[in-house]
């Protein structure tokens, strides 16, 4: 592969927002090589086939499987490996994978499994590709977070999510937001930009195959729509949003934190 190429890794990627963001980027601009982030191999192939048995006269770019799972650390340095010894850099981070405990679970181990996944392992695999971030000359650092995460928001009284509870969803992203504007602070002495995006009420896998039913019912959006906002941000369309402070939103603007 060369190293001309954008190198673009997106966690969770085999698919809803991640999956879509793929086959956008792959549409943009054949500077871009995407790298489908999935836990399982096997997943991260069949989306990959999909895309390119679905829009192979669209795509411009290049797209392959990485196996990561950010849930375990083994995993996620054996990813930076392969990152590294195949580019030799990476310039885009998507941190994109995301979870709602919806099983009957105890209070500790639904906070615990949350924020295993929201928000440590966001935070865990950006340690480890930062030497790859630092390598390329434009980085870039995604976090898809929500604004279910505001703590502004969640007491605004007015505002529609108001009523929603999710409390330990809420909290995760809560801290990934601040681990956004940590290192939109900490990262900018070396040139990374970093953004923390809200997708909106998206009609994703988060809450299983019931729950994706349900939001189609009431309105969710498609997660094409998040895909194009992502890739008009990697490609600077959204800079000026990035620039100022809160997390970057679907529609244009930015969203308190």
């Amino acid at each position: 592969m060369s190293s001309e190429k954008t190198i673009v890794l997106i966690t969770g990627a085999n698919s809803g927002i991640g999956f879509e963001t793929a086959v956008a980027l792959a549409q943009a601009s054949a500077d871009l090589h995407v790298l489908l982030g999935s836990r399982s191999l096997e997943k991260g192939q069949k989306a990959l086939d999909e895309i390119y048995s679905s829009h192979a006269s669209s795509l411009l770019g290049s797209l392959s499987v990485l196996q990561i799972d950010v849930t375990d650390q083994p995993s996620i340095l054996a990813a930076r490996q392969d990152v590294e010894t195949k580019y030799g850099k990476l310039d885009v981070l998507i941190n994109n994978a995301g979870i709602i405990v919806t099983r009957p679970t105890d209070a500790l181990t639904n906070l615990r499994e949350t924020f295993e996944t929201n928000t440590f392992g966001p935070a865990i695999v950006t340690d480890a590709f930062l030497p790859l971030l630092q390598k390329s000359p434009h980085p870039l650092l995604i976090y898809v977070s929500s604004g279910l995460g505001s703590v502004t928001l969640r007491l605004d009284q007015h505002n529609e999510y108001f009523r929603i509870r999710g409390n330990e969803y809420r909290m995760s992203k809560s801290a990934l937001n601040m681990l956004a504007a940590c290192h939109k602070i900490d990262f900018a002495e070396w040139g990374c930009k970093v953004c923390a995006f809200d997708p909106g009420y998206t009609v994703t896998n988060l809450t299983g195959p019931e729950g994706r039913a349900r939001r189609i019912q009431s309105g969710a959006r498609d997660p094409k729509e998040a895909a194009n906002a992502l890739a008009d941000i990697i490609q600077g369309r959204r800079d000026d949003d990035i620039e100022k402070s809160g997390i970057v939103d679907l529609d244009g603007g930015v969203k308190p934190w």
